[in-house]
């Protein structure tokens, strides 16, 4: 077989085969973009607890202005370092002390929105997910593990805000029949809130959503702008189509 029928054949299937790595049901991210306050929180949040570890390389503190941020907040609560505004979100670690403390440099997050994405939902949706899904887990190096990344070497941030999850099995049992006896068996595992931490749960879920929003917000900044410039696009040729047509239709009355 020729390389060329080779490849086609892989292109054809990626497709079909690109779901099936996708095994955990990927929860919708209620995020939205005019949500200014949201994506202030989602900033503050970013700078506080992933900017430590993960850089934001093709961001720019002043782009940040587009939040409705001064440049003077920008520099009094998001800049913790010797940055300038108009400098990018870089951390201070070095590339070489990550990878001897974690196994492998953090990524930078700037566009982590964007290759997450997958056909059962966006990359949004796949981070809501991913940073709600850690648990404890002895055998990992960090103590941490996550259901959506399994083995995932970054520990949980986050831990002391959402407090710490177990992951346990339980006995799902299904009927087959009207025969009570005819069922079917089935173990399935479940995330349980082990220990609580400094937020509910429903409070950690709202302190995600912010985080994400700002993650989204961060790997396409211009979104917002041309949706909506393409929404006066389409109005302004409905708007020409209906007087393009009543003058085609003045100047061929007359004409039979």
């Amino acid at each position: 077989m020729s390389c060329a029928r080779k490849l086609l054949i892989v292109l054809l299937l990626a497709p079909v085969l690109a779901p099936a790595a996708e095994s955990v049901r990927l929860d919708r991210a209620p995020i939205d973009p005019h949500d200014l306050t949201s994506l202030q929180r989602g900033a503050k949040i970013y700078v506080n607890y992933c900017l430590g570890c993960h850089s934001a390389g093709y961001m720019r503190y002043n782009q940040l202005e587009a939040l409705a941020l001064t440049p003077q907040q920008i520099r009094d609560n998001l800049i913790f370092t010797g940055a300038k505004v108009g400098d990018l979100m870089k951390n201070s670690m070095a590339p070489n002390d990550a990878k001897e403390w974690f196994g492998a440099v953090p990524p930078d997050l700037t566009v982590i929105a964007r290759p997450r994405a997958s056909p059962d939902g966006s990359g949004a949706d796949w981070l809501y997910t991913y940073l709600r899904s850690f648990y404890r887990d002895p055998s990992r190096p960090t103590g941490w593990n996550n259901v959506v990344y399994p083995d995932v070497g970054m520990p949980h941030v986050l831990w002391q805000i959402q407090g710490e999850q177990e992951l346990r099995t339980e006995i799902l049992v299904i009927p087959r029949g009207n025969d009570e006896e005819d069922v079917e068996k089935r173990e399935v595992q479940k995330l349980v809130l082990a220990k609580p931490g400094m937020m509910s749960p429903l409070e950690y879920d709202l302190l995600v959503r912010d985080l994400v929003n700002f993650l989204a917000y961060m790997a396409e900044p211009g979104k917002r702008t041309r949706i909506e410039i393409g929404i006066f696009v389409l109005l302004f040729l409905v708007i020409f189509f209906v007087l393009a047509y009543a003058l085609k239709k003045e100047y061929w009355k007359d004409v039979h």
